[in-house]
């Protein structure tokens, strides 16, 4: 099976070829004889019921300082490609939202994954509270009042943004911490959405897990171990990746979250562990499958197209 694939992606300039999972991606559908085609999601189009993207055809090679060559430059119907790879990186902002009402008119005759309607209906930090006793203590609100009583209860708290990334702007307030009336001033300041509030789990000075699930079964997980001093395990930030193996509570996890994943078509996401709980649930850009193909050989990106193989193969 040949397949016309578009990628919907950041600059090819600026990816590692190391550590992106869009990169692994890519080299194993030029491996299976797919077609590729690169463009930003600026140069997406909606005009009279068409999709199109001005795109270049490209090449991709694990060669540092050389790891791609891009064709010339054309305006590509997506409604004659076989699949869209949606991989631009987060913030998960109106820009975002609007690619998917974009690709929305050509999914599912054209492949789109992850499926833009669930992408778009499934914010990291809010898609998770709909799974039952996964969540630390959560409290999402704009209420100054609640987050305080909040902090009465549990003492040790985070506090992030809805819609951050990467680990940005996620503060940890310990008991007795003065600062956290300044920082919901500078939280209204800066965002007009609410924030997060959680209770801190202190198992994250062990790691953050992220596991990694295709079709909503688990096929690999690092650890993300933060630095010293950090709260944040994000490897932006200066987590450091460490082997690790599913535990039952994670095998738990995914159990009741799998089918869910499965149903919207979400083909390649990530979550988060921490401890015994699920912080976030990663359906636009996740990340970590070259890490894990380093500590134990599997070789997720494979996986991910025999899923997106499948799926084409029943249109």
């Amino acid at each position: 099976m040949s397949l016309a694939v578009a990628i919907q992606m950041d600059p090819v300039e600026t990816i590692s070829i190391d550590a992106d999972s869009t990169f692994a991606l890519a080299l194993e559908a030029q491996k299976r004889g797919h077609a590729l085609w690169h463009y930003h999601p600026r140069e997406l189009s909606l005009r009279d019921g068409r999709v199109r993207a001005r795109a270049r055809p490209v090449m991709f090679r694990r060669e540092r300082g050389n790891h791609f060559t891009l064709g010339a430059e054309e305006v590509l119907d997506l409604a004659v490609v076989d699949v869209v790879l949606m991989r631009q990186d987060p913030p998960f902002d109106m820009a975002y939202i609007s690619a998917t009402h974009i690709l929305e008119h050509v999914h599912p005759k054209t492949l789109v994954v992850n499926d833009p309607v669930s992408v778009r209906n499934a914010p990291e930090k809010l898609f998770v509270t709909h799974f039952e006793g996964v969540m630390p203590p959560t409290l999402i609100t704009s209420d100054r009042r609640e987050i305080l009583a909040f902090r009465d209860e549990h003492k040790d708290i985070i506090v992030k943004p809805l819609y951050g990334n990467g680990g940005a702007g996620v503060f940890h307030i310990v008991p007795g911490d003065e600062n956290l009336a300044s920082l919901l001033e500078l939280f209204t300041q800066l965002y007009r959405e609410p924030v997060v509030v959680q209770r801190y789990v202190p198992e994250v000075r062990l790691g953050d897990k992220r596991i990694v699930l295709v079709e909503g079964r688990p096929v690999g997980a690092i650890n993300r171990v933060p630095a010293a001093g950090e709260a944040r395990s994000n490897m932006h930030v200066g987590g450091r990746p460490v082997q690790t193996k599913l535990t039952k509570r994670d095998q738990e996890i995914c159990k009741s979250i799998g089918p869910a994943l499965r149903e919207r078509g979400l083909v390649f996401v990530g979550i988060d562990v921490i401890g015994n709980w699920l912080t976030e649930i990663n359906v636009t850009s996740p990340t970590g499958i070259q890490e894990i193909s380093r500590f134990d050989g599997t070789d997720i990106a494979a996986l991910v197209w025999d899923a997106i193989e499948t799926r084409r193969g029943r249109r």
